[in-house]
């Protein structure tokens, strides 16, 4: 992913409210699921890391789940993060036509 392409995808985010929270638990099998069809769906979340997650940084958490889902990292401010995954069949964001 190039520089531009994750600015585009920053600013698409910047309007998004998350859709999903990393708790106490970490990140649950069950987390997984919802964040691998929520992907399916979206291409582009936004995820919110709670104070009682198991994480010292939000980034952590970030590249923790980035690595289970196979997505990638667009942005990390405070306890929010977003990630971005093509998804495999109906893609409506592209990165090649960013």
């Amino acid at each position: 992913m190039t520089t531009k392409q994750r600015a585009k995808l920053r600013a698409m985010c910047n309007t998004m409210e998350p859709i999903l929270h990393i708790g106490k638990d970490g990140i649950t099998d069950n987390l997984v699921k919802q964040c691998w069809d929520a992907l399916e769906a979206r291409e582009l979340i936004k995820v919110q890391v709670l104070n009682t997650a198991p994480f010292e940084s939000t980034r952590e958490a970030c590249d923790a789940l980035c690595e289970r889902v196979h997505a990638e990292g667009v942005q990390t401010i405070g306890n929010r993060f977003s990630i971005y995954r093509q998804a495999r069949e109906h893609s409506k964001i592209r990165l090649e036509d960013l």
